[in-house]
Parts: structure tokens; C-alpha cells; sequence
């Protein structure tokens, strides 16, 4: 095998990698959100589950796709893991479709459908028209990469050293190992898959060894999930071992199977070609063991959750005094591109981290407005602790909306993340300033300052609209029209609250009834007020952005 032939086996291997980011790409810029609509209104119906599992991955050519998307949707809370189970079952039955196609040998049209794929994307106005044209040349480019690869693959047959170690795979746990890890390195099985058909076919390996391989590709295609499920939920990290256990349970049956009967001698009898025989075994593969395993779904969730029993450790996993991100995953787990339906995913995950720091907010302006009423220090601690909480919030959202702003083609997405992006930063503003009001209790404390009747009256009212303003945010009802309008009332409210009680103030500091100092904090602790409305209305105006977005 000479350099140029090896450059053609890279290149070919490039195009189709390539191919497949883009086809994922393309259907994530066009119908991520539709995607993610479409599970999230699953019912826990197992046909139904293992039938949309099927569908998604067969749209998008990755198993790995999918189920990071449920090992998402799980962590989120939006899924339970018995639905889990089906999608990750119809999301091995989907991923045999590569294998067809190309034994079909539909990359005869790859020209074509490039052709009409790259005019889609370089003369047509329409975005959506655009990415389904890069879908179109995304699947044209993986085919190109295959017959690339396989006419460079011919001449491995007359290598030595290749010959010998398919060879030595012909041992079923050599060849299951090294399909596992080789599948896990390329984080793809349709990849892998598409590999060993391109050997098979160039005459570099035989299908008999070739099937312990391939069945070795099922189990590392689960690395992807694997990475996928660092740091988010127990039941997320169940969802992702059961990925694994059916891809190792069916090659544990057909590898037995392979080794008693004559299986393998049937296909290679009734089945033309060593491509066709590998796509046919995958589908076999993967069909049978979800028909073998689907009476024993709900024992897969609660064999997964004997492996992975609850700890606790949720409760004290973080480095930062006990903080943490309840439903975020990793920022390095969504990969550097990203891919379906896992920005689509992440925005919800954001929601619900959001929702937690509000409602610290809301706990911390609650409680700094009655330690000044009461001049306490006692709650001020707590108050520390949770602005603490939501400064650190604050930044690992900023975190992932950053990252994620990079990977998003989607462009109403791109909308609703920039919309997050800055509800995360107002709510930390509310923190602030509640804060602010913790720092003016001990110094009425430490100074024995005292504020009038009519001056603490005031807070009081103060207290209660800032209050009814912030638990707003927390409505279900958030985001739309009304409710909007509600918000902008109690806004203006606070702004006229403001005004008055400023007025109010200059007569009290004109009759002698307030000491320079109370004065003073006064003055501070209405500034506070009047922008904590300011940042409630600014969060409003946001969700109701993210909202029209998302309808």
C-alpha cells in the first residue's frame, strides 16, 4: 500500500465523517426544536418510544445522538427512565440504516445529490430551504467518502501485517474488543460500520471474523453517552447504562449464537455481497435483541438502578461548598459542535437552573427586607450563602450560554439562548441588591439606627410589591402577553412608590423626624427598591421574547 493510496484511505474517511456532521447539522439548524417537541410529547407507550427512537436516528444516521438527547432529557426532568428504555432501544434498531444504504449502494447518486444540496445551499434565500440542503450534501459527501475509501482499501488484502491481524480477530473477545474500542475512538458506529464494510468489500477481511467486530462496534458506540453523562443526574447516568447493557447483553446472545449455529453460513448463502451480509447481520443484530429484551424493559431501569443505586452524592458533589448544578451537563460533554437536539435540550435544562436562582433571589429579598424591618442580623448568613449560590450560578450558566451560543445554528435558538443570557445576569442583579439590603441591616444594627414609623411603614409596602414582582417571574403563566403587562404595572408601581416616598422623605428631613443617618440609608435602600423593579421588568421582557420564540 503506497502514500497515495493511505492518503485516499484518510481523505475518504475525512469526507465521510464530514458528511455525517454535516447531515446533523443541518436536521439541528432545521428541526431541532421540532425534534425535541416531538419526544418531549411521548407517552411511556413502548411502541411508540422504540418507533420515534428509530425515526430520529435514522434521520440523523448516530444511535449517540439520540441518546445523549435522552440522557438530556432525563437529567432535565422531562423524561423518565422506563421512557428512556424504548428510545434507547428504536435509537440501535435506527442506526442499522447506514449500513443499508450503502449495501444498497446508494452513493451511485452521490453526484446528484450533491449537486442539489450545495444549489440549495449557495442560491436559495430560505434558511430552513438551506439546511435541508446541507443535509442533502452532507449525506452526498459521506457517500463520496466511501467509495473513496473503499478504492483505496483494495490493495490492504496483499498487506502481510493486515492479513495477520484480521487474522488473529477472528478470535470472537479479540474481535468484539477491538471493534468496541476502535467504534469509542471515532465516537460513531455508522462510521465504524461503514469501515468494515468498505474492508469486506475491498476483499481485507471475510465476514465470518468480521461479525465479532461489528458486534464489538454496538458496545462502543456507547462512549458517546458515556461522556455525555458526567455530572448530571443519577437517573441520566441510568439512562446512558442502559445504552450499555442492551448493546452488551445482545452481543453476549449473538456471539453464542454465532458460535453454535450456523448464522453467519446463512447469510453469507442467501445474502449477495460482503456489505450487503454486514448490514443485514447489523440489522439482525439489532432487531433481534430489541424484540429479545423488550418483556424485559422495565427490568433494564431497575437492573440499571441496582448498578447505580442512589447515594446522596447529588447532595454533596460540589467543590464549592456545597453548590451545584442541578440540571446542566457539562459544558465538555455537549462536544465542540454540539448535535441534534442538544442545544434544544440544554435551553430547557437553562430554564429550570434559572427558575432555582430566582427563587434564591426571591428568598433573599424576602429576608433582607425583614431583617431591616427588624434590624436582625440572624438570617443575614443565609443571605450571604445564597447570593454566594446564585453568583456561582450565574457564572456556570454564563458558562454553558457562551458555549452554547457557539455550537447553535438554529436561529430562533440562538434567539431564545441570547434571551437566557441575559435573564441569568438580571437575576443576579436582584441577588445584589438584596444583598445590598442584608449590608444596611448591620449597620443599623452596629450604629443603633432607627427608622420612623412612617419610614418602616413604607418598607413594609416596599417589602411586599418587590416580593409579588419577583414570585411574577416564577408563573407558569410566564412569557406571555397578559402577563407581561401585569409585570410592566407593578414595575411602574415601584417607580411611583418611589417617587412618593422620596417626596415623603424630604418632608420628614424639613420637620426634624429623621436623623441625618437613617436619612441616609433610606436614600440607598430606595435606590435598591426602584432597580430591583427595574431588573424584574428587564427578566419580563426577556421571557416574553423566549417565549414568542418558542410559539
Amino acid at each position: 500500500m503506497d502514500l497515495i493510496e493511505l492518503l485516499g484511505v484518510f481523505g475518504g474517511l475525512a469526507l465521510f465523517l464530514h458528511g455525517m456532521q454535516m447531515m446533523s447539522s443541518g436536521l439541528e439548524a432545521a428541526a431541532g426544536n421540532r425534534m425535541k417537541s416531538f419526544l418531549e410529547r411521548l407517552t411511556s407507550n413502548r411502541f411508540m418510544g422504540i418507533l420515534v427512537g428509530a425515526l430520529i436516528t435514522t434521520a440523523v444516521q448516530s444511535s449517540s445522538a439520540t441518546t445523549v438527547m435522552v440522557v438530556g432529557f432525563v437529567n432535565a426532568g422531562m423524561m423518565s427512565l422506563n421512557q428512556a428504555v424504548w428510545l434507547i432501544m428504536g435509537a440501535n434498531v435506527g442506526k442499522t440504516t447506514t449500513g443499508l444504504l450503502i449495501a444498497l449502494d446508494v452513493g451511485a447518486l452521490a453526484p446528484i445529490v450533491a449537486f442539489i444540496g450545495v444549489f440549495m445551499m449557495v442560491f436559495l434565500k430560505k434558511a430552513d430551504l438551506q439546511h435541508i440542503g446541507q443535509l442533502l450534501a452532507g449525506l452526498a459527501i459521506l457517500f463520496i467518502g466511501m467509495d473513496m475509501m473503499s478504492a483505496s482499501m483494495e490493495p490492504l488484502r496483499e498487506v502481510p501485517a493486515f492479513v495477520n491481524l484480521m487474522a488473529t480477530l477472528s478470535n470472537p473477545i479479540l474481535g468484539i474488543l477491538f471493534g468496541t474500542v476502535f467504534t469509542a475512538l471515532i465516537q460513531s458506529s455508522a462510521a465504524s460500520v461503514g469501515i468494515l464494510q468498505t474492508l469486506a468489500a475491498a476483499g481485507a477481511v471475510e465476514f465470518g471474523p468480521s461479525v465479532y467486530i461489528l458486534f464489538g462496534q454496538n458496545i462502543g458506540t456507547c462512549i458517546t453517552a458515556v461522556m455525555a453523562s458526567f455530572g448530571v443526574s443519577r437517573d441520566a447516568k441510568r439512562a446512558t447504562c442502559v445504552h450499555i447493557l442492551f448493546n452488551v447483553i445482545g452481543t453476549a446472545i449473538f456471539t453464542v449464537v454465532v458460535m453454535v449455529f450456523p448464522l453467519t453460513e446463512l447469510i453469507e448463502a442467501s445474502v449477495p455481497g460482503p456489505m450487503a451480509q454486514i448490514a443485514v447481520m447489523h440489522v439482525i443484530f439489532n432487531l433481534a435483541t430489541t424484540l429479545l429484551l423488550l418483556p424485559f424493559g422495565n427490568f433494564l431501569s431497575k437492573l440499571a438502578t441496582r448498578i447505580l443505586p442512589d447515594t446522596g452524592e447529588e447532595e454533596r458533589d460540589s467543590e464549592q461548598g456545597g453548590m451545584r448544578l442541578a440540571y446542566l451537563t457539562p459544558v465538555n460533554a455537549l462536544g465542540k459542535e454540539g448535535g441534534l437536539g442538544v442545544s434544544a435540550i440544554v435551553v430547557d435544562q437553562l430554564r429550570n437552573e434559572l427558575h432555582r436562582m430566582l427563587e434564591m433571589a426571591r428568598q433573599n429579598v424576602d429576608a433582607s427586607f425583614k431583617a431591616v424591618l427588624n434590624k436582625d442580623t440572624g438570617p443575614l448568613d443565609r443571605v450571604d450563602q445564597r447570593e454566594q449560590y446564585i453568583d456561582f450560578l450565574n457564572k456556570e450558566i454564563s458558562r454553558y450560554i457562551s458555549h452554547l451560543i457557539a455550537i447553535e445554528t438554529n436561529e430562533r435558538g440562538s434567539k431564545i439562548v441570547s434571551c437566557l443570557f441575559s435573564i441569568s445576569g438580571n437575576i443576579e442583579r436582584i441577588g445584589d441588591h438584596a444583598d445590598n439590603l442584608a449590608g444596611y441591616t448591620k449597620m443599623l444594627a452596629e450604629e443603633d439606627i432607627s427608622f420612623s414609623e412612617y419610614a418602616q411603614a413604607e418598607i413594609r409596602q416596599m417589602r411586599d410589591i418587590s416580593i409579588r414582582a419577583v414570585s411574577a417571574l416564577l408563573s407558569s403563566e410566564g412569557g406571555q402577553h397578559e402577563w407581561l403587562a401585569q409585570v410592566a404595572q407593578m414595575e411602574q408601581r415601584i417607580d411611583d412608590m418611589t417617587t412618593s416616598f422620596q417626596r415623603e422623605q424630604l418632608i420628614r428631613m424639613r420637620n426634624g423626624t429623621c436623623s441625618d443617618e437613617a436619612c441616609i440609608l433610606y436614600s440607598e435602600l430606595l435606590t435598591d427598591f426602584e432597580r430591583i423593579g427595574d431588573h424584574v421588568l428587564n427578566i419580563a421582557q426577556e421571557l416574553a421574547k423566549a417565549h414568542t420564540s418558542l410559539s
